[in-house]
């Protein structure tokens, strides 16, 4: 249809010399993008004008209204509609309003209007404004002269706002975070969102802190067809709760992208201005636990046989924690291939130097190769693995002075190793319902040859703790500076049960190490010839209850060493139930001793409450208590969480401290339908331990 054109059908018509048409029952008026519907209408060929009476309804791609009377202008489309209730088409908006103007050019002007997001005859919360206008080809709208009620209680008068009208990333103000804590005092953040560009935006977030003073947050993101990025920046001057209203400041910086096909780029670089920031201040990256944050940059490269990785590593340390080595830098290259026969080949190698911030300790260069020979067979009922590897690593050492360690050491081991698995299955029935069963033995040996390493450095090496699935990795320790030496068998058993959906119901393994002789390596000596008996149960109980739990019991004293004990309901996404129970008999000279509980729950159809807690059963305190309630209808939210938890704060020695506790509460309000449809972070995995399923071990 032509601009200007109109159709109209009606039931009864009569036309006047052809300059006049009036038109009676169900009429139905057509014009280019629109249609009108009422009981009367007129149209006027010398005026160019249109006006449509008696249970008016009009409609297109913007907005939908019901009026008393609308007048049309067929030759310019500008459209005069009074005494009318509308629908936006664009957003979840609806109201009255004493009239309104819609034309080509200016778009939508409504005047003396109401608007809400909720249904008609519950509006919990409304606008009454003098004028909202919508522009075409803009993205916001704006209001003027507005006044906010909840229910009819007025709260809020601005003379002037925008807000958005379509889901594109818009620049302008993001909702309010609201929050009291015992270290910050009330806490006021107004987020302002800058859409820079197609690829790039921002964040600034002033936040008042009437114990602290104003700090500024920021978030820079950019992303391009091959890279992606973000910069975040915070800064608090004069901070009135320290003593010496000291300046203080976080960033972050992080980068990932492919520079070439198969070459990629990564950074992270994190920099605070004391170890007390992210506990006094909080963080969106970090939690008052960590004691490292990372500085890093990365290089590589990979392809079908062969992989490069070039990092540089660094750590800002938090407290009184022993000083990490950083790698300036560490190389690693790998390479496999396919040999006859179904054998492979594969060398790993790594060149690393090794510094630390401690002028006292020692600094190291570390060249490691390690060649394999495998052949590794596999079918659906079972796998074999026969491998053999030497081991050679050179060191470099410096700054030994006082110490055992020697300057040059070249290191050469041996190892070898056997593995296979079967996998059997059979029909079987599990409570009353036609299921497989299988039974999955697996077996290890393995042997690695001994050479004194008690003149090498620790520099990137710790003591791992074993599972189930540990007691088959066969090193005992992170990195290469210990390599233990290992005449060993490992012997594993699975059995799953598996219903007629292939759906696992109930899965259980446990496993141990025997020792054919006493490692000689005096940092992995054992006790006993035998390892900890490591075990591992996960069962789907029904379709609401699942269980997970993992233990290691010592060979030696038979007491259990390490467990972790979690029992989940859940039957939707809001309503989950689950307590939890983790033991580590000692971990750095500390006996660790926890239960925790974590319930999410409907109270009704509009509230819902969340709620945690753990317990340290050791020393006899809770560590964390932590609750959520949240009233949400159709068109607006409200939330109140509380919570209290150590405060894990350093003193002036850098010592955490463990018995200072800090408590809060936070807000969140929205009005959904505008700039926002729910009520801001997620309950169940906020606070200090946060939701996880299952409640890992480690």
């Amino acid at each position: 249809m032509l601009p200007g054109q109109i159709r109209v059908k009606a039931q009864h018509t009569q036309i006047q010399q052809d300059t006049l048409a009036e038109f009676s029952g169900k009429v139905e008026i057509e014009s280019a993008g629109a249609t009108i519907k009422a009981n009367e209408a007129k149209v006027d060929r010398n005026t160019q004008a249109l006006n449509a009476s008696g249970e008016v309804t009009y409609q297109d791609k913007q907005i939908k209204v019901s009026s008393e009377s609308v007048y049309l202008n067929t030759s310019t489309n500008a459209l005069l509609m009074s005494e009318t209730e509308y629908q936006l088409a664009s957003i979840n908006g609806r109201g009255n309003a004493q009239s309104i103007e819609l034309s080509q050019q200016t778009g939508i002007a409504l005047n003396e209007v109401s608007f809400s997001s909720c249904p008609e005859g519950h509006e919990d919360w409304r606008i009454q404004a003098s004028s909202i206008s919508l522009s075409p080809d803009e993205s916001r709208g704006e209001v003027s002269h507005a006044r906010f009620y909840l229910k009819d209680i007025p709260v809020l008068y601005l003379p002037y706002f925008s807000f958005p009208v379509t889901d594109a990333r818009q620049s302008g103000l993001l909702y309010p975070v609201i929050s009291s804590s015992s270290s910050t005092g009330l806490s006021y953040e107004q987020p302002h969102y800058w859409n820079i560009a197609e690829n790039m935006d921002a964040t600034l977030a002033p936040r008042l802190m009437t114990d602290r003073g104003v700090q500024l947050k920021s978030e820079f993101r950019y992303l391009t067809k091959a890279h992606a990025g973000q910069l975040d920046m915070e800064y608090l001057g004069n901070d009135r709760a320290t003593s010496s209203s000291e300046d203080r400041y976080f960033y972050r910086f992080v980068h990932q992208g492919q520079i070439f096909e198969n070459w990629q780029i990564n950074a992270e670089y994190n920099g605070l201005s004391d170890s007390n920031y992210i506990v006094d201040l909080g963080s969106d990256y970090y939690s008052r636990a960590d004691t490292h944050l990372y500085q890093t940059l990365g290089l590589s490269y990979y392809d079908d046989q062969l992989d490069f990785n070039l990092q540089f590593r660094d750590f800002e340390i938090l407290g009184e924690h022993a000083n990490s080595y950083r790698a300036l830098p560490e190389m690693k290259l790998n390479y496999e291939t396919p040999l006859n026969y179904g054998f492979e080949f594969d060398v790993a190698s790594e060149l690393a130097y090794f510094d630390n911030n401690n002028d006292l300790s020692p600094r190291a260069t570390r060249l490691h190769i390690a060649p394999s020979l495998r052949y590794p067979y596999q079918t659906n009922w079972g796998e074999f693995l026969a491998e053999t590897t030497l081991l050679q690593t050179y060191y470099r050492q410096d700054n030994i002075e006082n110490t055992n360690l020697t300057e040059k050491i070249s290191r050469t081991l041996g190892q070898a190793r056997l593995y296979g698995a079967l996998a059997f299955e059979r029909d079987a029935t599990w409570l009353q319902k036609n299921t497989v069963q299988t039974l999955e033995p697996k077996i290890q040996y393995l042997y690695t040859s001994f050479e004194d390493q008690s003149d090498i450095g620790l520099y990137d090496t710790t003591r791992l703790f074993s599972d189930f699935d540990g007691l088959f990795r066969g090193q005992k320790f992170t990195g290469i500076d210990r390599i233990s030496d290992k005449n060993q068998v490992t012997v594993g058993l699975t059995t799953r049960i598996i219903d007629e959906n292939n759906r696992e119901q109930f899965a259980l393994s446990f496993g141990q190490i025997f020792y054919f002789q006493d490692n000689r390596l005096t940092a992995a000596t054992e006790q006993n010839d035998r390892s900890a008996l490591a075990a591992e149960l996960d069962w789907q109980i029904g379709s609401k209850w699942y269980a997970h739990t993992e233990a290691q019991i010592s060979s030696v004293t038979d007491k259990v060493e390490r467990s972790s004990i979690s029992l989940e309901y859940t039957s939707s996404k809001d309503r989950v139930a689950q307590i939890n129970h983790r033991y580590v008999r000692e971990l750095s000279g500390e006996e660790i001793n926890q239960v925790g509980i974590t319930a999410s729950w409907p109270i009704s159809n509009n509230w819902h409450w969340v709620g945690r807690w753990y317990h340290d059963v050791k020393q006899h305190r809770t560590v964390e208590s932590y609750t959520g309630l949240q009233y949400e209808s159709c068109c607006w939210a409200l939330r109140v969480v509380a919570q209290r938890h150590l405060s894990n704060r350093y003193d002036v020695n850098g010592l955490q401290s463990t018995d200072e506790f800090d408590s809060g509460i936070a807000l969140d309000f929205i009005f959904k339908g505008m700039g926002g449809d729910s009520a801001g972070r997620d309950m169940l995995t906020g606070g200090l331990f946060g939701y996880r399923r299952p409640y890992l071990l480690n």
